[in-house]
């Protein structure tokens, strides 16, 4: 929220309490406009790529004619489903079974190649027939991948990334004060006129609607560069002490029937999403939702030994300690996974305009930059040139838009080296 107009004052005799409080409305400009004009660049490709990993799976289920299932009557089971993908590929071994993302979506069976690669198995959870087979390299696993850490190594990218959160809650608090009133700025329709004030309008605007959003995401964002700092959460007893050497399993469908039966058993309101292996090749995690609110599916889990049907353990959300419990809220906060395909597409859109807020703020600067020289050349009597608001923009960044330009060439080339491998 940029154009100075609306809640600037204008220069004039004041109270020092008057004049105080316009120099702090002037310094948090400052703030918001340093760091919306110099990191543009890289926070309008992280918030791009965010909201499209919102959606992320859909996209695959667009290109991935394998994904793509037609609703039948009655459904197999995980054994059934598990048992079709080992069929497929018997050389492979085991590593989780997911529940389809939708009705019209197939299971995935994640499974691993002797060379280590992963391999996406495609299940129809109506027949349970295989339908196809993909890669590990997905548009999925791109977009997180590149939202998360930049196709960067884990411990650079991920609290580099994570630190974006630093500046974009400063620019939130500093529009709170420069932006005089801005609960009354919800329904203020932008007015016609110079570019100017149609964008600045423009952007208070879409940034008053995105005020929440911005607080979740720079809030959750801020969690990530805790956790990727070393404050993350331990795991639950019952799944951590799961150990063993990873061996090729290859349990058959009474063996994970039986297992989830008794998941079931033990916890009835369990809505099993997920089962994966156990290293061990003995036990099965059966983990989905249940109780708890703002949960990751992992957070509800039982653990069962496949061969006997014994429980070995079991952790729920709501028994969490409170560390354990905010490490688990954050990724459905961040990414809207807590309310179904409501939520997700309403995620989707406040993504879209917190990148055109992330735009329209640096196209703002360009505007104001070209009509000062303008101004400044009209004084000298010299002639106005014609520029591009873009390119007074561009030089306003200096040598911001290499270092931001040079991560982005980064993340590029990496991309590249792992979709040619």
């Amino acid at each position: 929220m940029t154009s100075p107009s609306r809640f600037i004052e204008p220069p004039a005799v004041r109270m020092p309490e008057t004049r105080s409080r316009t120099t702090g409305r002037r310094l948090w400009f400052d703030v918001h406009s340093w760091i919306g004009l110099k990191l543009c660049i890289l926070l309008s490709f992280i918030f791009c790529t965010g909201t499209l990993a919102v959606i992320a799976t859909e996209i695959d289920w667009v290109i991935e004619p394998a994904m793509r299932v037609t609703p039948q009557e009655g459904q197999a089971s995980w054994g059934e489903m598990v048992a079709a993908a080992q069929q497929a590929h018997p050389d492979l071994r085991l590593r989780s079974l997911s529940a389809p993302h939708a009705e019209r979506f197939a299971a995935q069976a994640l499974m691993r190649k002797p060379d280590g690669e992963l391999l996406r198995v495609w299940v129809d959870p109506y027949t349970g027939q295989v339908t196809g087979e993909s890669t590990w390299w997905s548009a999925q696993r791109w977009l997180r991948d590149t939202h998360r850490r930049l196709m960067l190594p884990i411990s650079y990218g991920l609290p580099l990334v994570a630190a974006l959160s630093v500046p974009l809650l400063l620019t939130l608090v500093s529009s709170l004060f420069i932006y005089k009133r801005w609960w009354r700025g919800f329904f203020v329709w932008p007015r016609k006129g110079k570019p100017r004030l149609t964008w600045g309008d423009v952007h208070r605007l879409i940034g008053v609607w995105s005020l929440g959003f911005m607080a979740v995401i720079g809030a959750t964002g801020m969690w990530y560069l805790i956790e990727s700092l070393g404050g993350k959460a331990p795991l639950p007893p019952a799944i951590a002490q799961i150990k063993g050497q990873a061996i090729h399993a290859t349990p058959t469908a009474g063996d994970i029937d039986r297992a989830v039966s008794a998941a079931r058993d033990v916890w009835p309101a369990l809505q099993v999403t997920n089962v994966p292996l156990a290293p061990n090749g003995k036990t099965l995690l059966v983990e989905g939702l249940a109780e708890g609110w703002l949960l990751r599916e992992r957070a509800n889990a039982v653990a069962v030994d496949m061969g006997t049907g014994e429980v070995l353990g079991r952790n729920a959300g709501t028994e969490m300690s409170a560390h354990q419990r905010i490490a688990e809220m954050a990724d459905p906060l961040h990414f809207g996974t807590f309310g179904g395909w409501p939520v997700r597409w309403l995620w989707f859109v406040f993504g879209l305009m917190l990148t055109s807020l992330s735009l329209t703020g640096a196209y703002l600067y360009g505007i104001r930059a070209t009509e000062a020289a303008r101004a400044a050349l009209k004084r000298a009597g010299a002639a106005a040139r014609q520029s591009s608001f873009w390119t007074a923009t561009w030089r306003g960044i200096g040598m911001w838009r290499w270092a931001c330009g040079g991560l982005l060439l980064v993340w590029f080339i990496l991309l590249l080296m792992v979709a040619t491998r």
